[in-house]
């Protein structure tokens, strides 16, 4: 493995642009290629980041001997398609999330970057966002007590016209696998699986989940409260309450920028500074994938794939609670 990781970028949407720009803040690693089938998209996305190689197929990306790792960005009903093909060329991933469509497909995903020895970890950059690290800490030290109870929200109103993977069965459409997640996986990385799952849907027209909210609770009796929607405008906050006091993650808690207030008691808000970063906060899962291939390892001790199966798992759980189904379910 070079000192310096070639990176490949397949898709070239939204997030793929943020992700190249903070690749740049990444001492360790480079943008090497990218590939779109949508030409427009290509030349575009070429342009602005000034990748070395750019295809317009995904097949030419993973063949290229000049790339090592690559970033799948493409819409989540197209993960696990792009993933394995990405695999199959021994090519390390860092997949977007959602990681797949259902339970099946991740573990198909996993098996298969195991028996190959190619690392796979799902891009769930909050895990390595300092905002996150800090809750983590303050939330190990005891400061707050027990968590009993998580409230999290992820909502915005959806501009016209719709997206059609905000929709599309195909794409794994709906507000669950979108943003729903992010609530779901603060709750899990806190209380860890939930014994008890239900949840409510309202849908559109394609069967997908418009607003979802969903209620669990965990192994000691603890309970989170979670929603997502794609009909208005929420706070995006995620509070956290033990039996001593509560913290409460602001201005989209699953974001690079926010702030982390801590109440003990009854008492006042105690504002903690996160240090940041400039970017987008791609950089850090960038950063610790590259130290995982410089180290040779296949598989994150952060993000580990058990933690991506067991997230996968619940987000089922909650569908079939609610009936939303995808063409690939069994």
């Amino acid at each position: 493995m070079p000192i310096k990781i070639r990176w490949g970028i397949l898709g070239c949407g939204k997030i793929a642009n943020k992700f190249a720009s903070d690749l740049k803040l990444v001492a360790d690693g480079e943008l090497q290629a990218i590939a779109s089938r949508d030409p427009v998209k290509l030349h575009s996305f070429a342009k602005e980041h000034k990748p070395r190689l750019a295809f317009d197929s995904y097949e030419a990306l993973v063949e290229c001997p000049e790339v090592d790792a690559i970033y799948v960005a493409t819409p989540h009903g197209m993960h696990f398609e792009h993933a394995m093909l990405c695999v199959k060329h021994k090519k390390a991933v860092l997949c977007e999330k959602a990681f797949s469509l259902n339970l099946a497909q991740a573990r198909t995903m996993v098996e298969f970057a195991r028996k190959q020895h190619v690392f796979l970890m799902e891009a769930f950059w909050t895990k390595f966002l300092p905002q996150y690290q800090k809750v983590m800490e303050i939330i190990s030290s005891g400061e707050i007590g027990e968590v009993r109870l998580i409230q999290a929200d992820f909502g915005f109103k959806a501009p016209e016209p719709k997206a059609q993977r905000l929709y599309d069965p195909l794409l794994g459409g709906g507000s669950l696998l979108d943003i729903g997640i992010y609530p779901v996986f603060i709750a899990q990385a806190i209380l860890g699986k939930p014994t008890q799952v239900h949840a409510f849907i309202t849908p559109y027209e394609s069967g997908m989940d418009e607003q979802c909210v969903m209620t669990m609770k965990f192994a000691g009796g603890a309970l989170a409260v979670l929603s997502s929607t794609f009909a208005v405008e929420t706070p995006v906050e995620a509070m956290i309450a033990g039996t001593e006091g509560r913290i409460v993650m602001r201005n989209r808690f699953h974001n690079a920028v926010g702030t982390v207030e801590v109440v003990l008691g009854r008492g006042e808000p105690r504002i903690i500074e996160v240090p940041q970063e400039t970017g987008f906060g791609y950089q850090f899962e960038t950063r610790h994938v590259n130290e995982c291939l410089l180290k040779g390892l296949t598989e994150s001790p952060v993000m580990t794939h058990a933690d991506t199966l067991m997230l996968m798992e619940t987000l089922e759980r909650i569908r079939k609670s609610c009936n939303i189904r995808y063409s690939v379910d069994a």
